[in-house]
This record gives structure tokens, sequence and C-alpha cells, in this order.
């Protein structure tokens, strides 16, 4: 089910960004992509796990950073402390084209490490739908990681990040 939502979600924000010509989809704002230069670095993130019997960890600190090159896109990497308590690699792209009044809505793709389930802790692929909202200096990532058999830990997560440049 989560598969098949996150399909349709990805699908959906291609679809309407890039074919429709109007500024606004329904209560959305399409997001016009001009170029920028911004850094922001962040401390990890707090998970929330849906499944809160199997004493996951929710504190996933550690450190990463995001290259905002343009309104819409910005690419990320990083590594932190993951929910089996072990360390964890990231590197992926924000494609954020829509926005709700000041949040801005759209995914994250790329490629993670350092799950015991899943593939004897080697890289993997995500997508996983993506909200989020600056101001000035200061902003925050929210995400929804579905849950996926025995392999991913469903979790809601919150990252803090503050711009350097």
């Amino acid at each position: 089910m989560a598969k098949g939502f996150l399909t349709f979600f990805c699908l959906s924000l291609a679809a309407f960004s890039t074919t429709s010509s109007a500024d606004t989809w329904g209560p959305f704002n399409i997001i016009e992509s001009k170029p920028i230069d911004e850094v922001w670095i962040n401390p990890g993130f707090y998970s929330y796990h849906f499944d809160v019997d199997r004493n996951l960890n929710n504190n996933n600190l550690g450190f990463g950073a995001e290259y905002r090159y343009s309104t819409v896109n910005s690419l990320t990497v990083g590594r932190f402390n993951n929910s089996d308590r072990q360390n964890s690699s990231y590197a992926g792209w924000y494609w954020q084209p829509l926005e709700l009044g000041s949040i801005r809505l759209g995914a994250l793709v790329g490629v993670i490490d350092g799950y015991v389930n899943t593939r004897n802790r080697d890289w993997f692929p995500v997508a996983i739908p993506v909200a989020s909202y600056e101001y000035k200096n200061i902003g925050v990532n929210l995400t929804v990681v579905p849950t996926y058999k025995d392999i991913v830990y469903g979790s809601i997560t919150l990252q803090l990040k503050l711009r350097v440049h």
C-alpha cells in the first residue's frame, strides 16, 4: 500500500510540474525553478517510529549537508546513527516543485546504507515524500518513511537545519 501511494505521489508531482502552465494546481502553487546558491547543515534528525514496541533509536544524531542549487532542487549527503543504532550514510536529491503557503512539497530520491535487515548493510535506493519550511537561516525537513516488511521501519522524521551560505 505504501509503495503504491509513493509511486502515485511521485508520478503526480512529475506530471503536474512538467505539463501544467498554470501557476497553481488546486491549493498548491507551482514553484518556478530559478538558480540559487545555499548551503544548509544539520545535526541528523529525530524519528517517531510507528512500531513503538521495537525499541528503535529515535535520536538519529549525525551530520548532514544540503546544497540548494535552485528553488526546486537540492542535493544532500550525510551520516547518522540509524534506527538499529548503526552508522548510516546517505546521498540524495530533493525535488520540491510545489508549495502550500510557505511549505515546499516534493520528494527525496537517493541511496542509504547501514541497515542490518536491508541488503546486509549495503546501499539501497529510497524515495520518500518530503515537506520543507525555511525562514531566513533556519529550516526544517519533514519526511514520512513508509514501513516495508521487516526491512524498513516506518517513521515520521524531523530534521532541523541551519543555512551557512
